[in-house]
This record gives C-alpha cells, structure tokens and sequence, in this order.
C-alpha cells in the first residue's frame, strides 16, 4: 500500500483518526454508565429503603447528573464542531475574495 504524504491528506488522517477516537471513547463511556446505573438500580431495589411509606428511587439522581455529561460526550463525538478560529479564518477570506 503506497503512502502519500501530502499535508492535507495527513491532516484529514489525524481528523479521522481523532473522531474514532472520540467515538471509542463515548462507546466505552457509554458501556460504564449503563454497568454502573444498573449496578445502583439494583442496589436500591435490594436495599428496600423506603421514606415514608414509598420507595424513594435515588438512582435517578446519578443517573441523570452522569446522563447529561454523556449526552454532552455523545455531542462531542459525533457532531464535533469546527475549530472557531479556522471558522473566522474562512470567513474572512470569503469576505476578502467577495471584494
């Protein structure tokens, strides 16, 4: 297989390879939180603590706060954001190639 090296197709490597590495991360991330959300369903529901009369369901609490920062993950990996200044920067030389 022939390698080329020109810097725009090593840089799109590198951009490919750093959102495959974005999304094994989110997998990974992903795979830990459901083990460890169901690891604390199930302690609760063997536990049986119960306030006042009916089951208090304190698991919804990590599951939501851990929930919200692997929805941000999950943004991150599959719908990345250009670099700002690399956004400005084509912006201005579309504003330049207009006059």
């Amino acid at each position: 297989m022939e390698q080329q090296n020109s810097g725009s197709t090593d840089q799109r490597d590198q951009e490919l390879w750093d959102i495959a590495k974005a999304r094994a991360s989110f997998k990974h991330h992903l795979g830990t939180y459901v083990v460890v959300i169901s690891f604390l369903w199930v302690i609760w529901y063997f536990t049986g603590s119960e306030t006042h009369g009916t089951r208090y369901a304190w698991p919804v609490w990590p599951m939501a706060g851990w929930g919200l920062g692997l929805f941000f993950h999950y943004l991150g990996a599959y719908y990345p954001k250009r670099n700002g200044v690399e956004r400005e920067y084509q912006k201005l030389l579309r504003e330049k190639n207009k006059s």
